[in-house]
């Protein structure tokens, strides 16, 4: 099996980061640069991902008729690589990049179509997503936020939790309970601004920006909000999910933090220890598992293989290379959080949640036990 790149891929990849090193500030990660849910991240993807539409490279995987360049999924990919090297200048925008546009482009009316890809491809808008709810994180099936007929369109009561982003956000996509039955659950697309919706922000490990509860209070929205046929948002967001899993490259931010860490390390004389080295290589070994797996549930789209549990080892193994390489900056950078590197703040602080967003850590072993390995499932 050949893993090597082919010319054009690498002379892809060498025009995103010509272009990264051109139009970032040269101060970028020194004072721009400090996290992709910040107010400031946020005001500066609304300048930055214009440029990058405007050369092609904000959405190159899209159809043209969408805003895209007809490109492969291979240059989603490299273009996510690149720009997680650099701490993702796009901001909140990946986002709307990876998941949210292809959704769109599957479950969409033309007229949703035409509003909301052509706004994401612009980069110009930012979106947020309204998933969890105190007692229904990954088991969606406990949403209690509803969306009930009114004769013109829905009416939304509930809350959501973490909902990244959404203080800032001009969308966002979400889920509400529009029938008694566990799976009859909907998929809305929401303005932000619609009076009746409040964002609450709170503090935590995560950087400012991350976390927040977002109230519905008798807010009305059009029937045009509907994604995709009503009770039907199970089915959405299974297609969502597998996108969602994958769109962030781990491993690159990952084995970029580590890099740095070990140049700390080494700046310091303390890399010369046999423990810490080996520690070191370990990580290293399950980033690469996981890039390796992020090929493969590439390829798996590109030939539409569905059903597979790769997305789910894939999200497994990320994770966990992520928890260790927080151990071990613990172990040895412990000043990482206390005025140290800032690449390596936000990464921590980033990862705090790394078993948990985008399906919880034991939800991805029950469906590889379940369905990759055809275990029972347990009482």
């Amino acid at each position: 099996m050949e893993f090597a790149w082919s010319q054009s891929h690498l002379d892809y990849r060498k025009r995103v980061s010509g272009f990264l090193e051109k139009e970032l500030p040269a101060d970028w990660f020194e004072t721009l640069q400090k996290g992709i849910a910040t107010k400031e991240q946020a005001e500066f993807s609304r300048d930055f991902c214009p440029k990058l539409a405007d050369a092609g490279l904000l959405t190159p995987q899209w159809p043209k008729e969408y805003g895209g360049e007809d490109g492969e999924a291979w240059e989603q990919f490299i273009l996510a690589e690149e720009v997680w090297r650099w701490g993702e200048p796009r901001g909140p925008q990946y986002m709307g990049v990876n998941w949210i546009g292809p959704t769109l482009m599957r479950f969409g009316t033309e007229e949703q179509k035409d509003i909301h890809l052509k706004g994401i491809a612009s980069g110009k808008l930012v979106w947020s997503q309204g998933f969890s709810e105190p007692q229904a994180g990954t088991d969606l099936g406990a949403m209690q936020t509803k969306a009930e007929w009114n004769g013109q369109g829905y009416t939304v009561n509930g809350m959501k939790l973490w909902t990244s982003y959404s203080e800032w956000a001009d969308w966002i996509f979400l889920l509400a309970r529009t029938g008694p039955e566990r799976k009859q659950i909907s998929v809305f697309l929401v303005d932000m601004k619609t009076p009746g919706i409040q964002v609450v922000p709170f503090p935590g490990l995560p950087e400012y920006g991350h976390l927040n509860e977002v109230y519905f209070d008798n807010v009305h929205i059009p029937a045009s909000a509907l994604l995709g046929e009503e009770h039907k948002g199970w089915d959405i967001m299974a297609f969502t999910l597998n996108f969602e899993r994958v769109g962030l490259p781990r491993y690159i931010w990952g084995l970029r933090t580590l890099d740095i860490a070990v140049e700390q390390l080494k700046a310091e004389g303390r890399f010369d220890d046999p423990i810490c080295r080996a520690a070191a290589g370990r990580i290293v070994a399950r980033f690469e598992a996981a890039t390796v797996l992020t090929y493969a549930v590439v390829d798996e789209r590109i030939n539409d293989i569905q059903g597979t549990v790769t997305p789910n080892v894939q999200r497994i193994t990320a994770a966990q290379a992520c928890l260790d390489l927080m151990s071990f900056m613990m172990d040895y950078v412990p000043d990482c959080l206390t005025g140290g590197n800032n690449f390596l703040e936000l990464f921590y602080r980033g990862q705090v949640a790394s078993t948990i967003a985008a399906g919880a850590y034991e939800i991805q072993l029950d469906a590889i036990a379940q369905r990759g390995l055809g275990m029972p499932r347990g009482r």
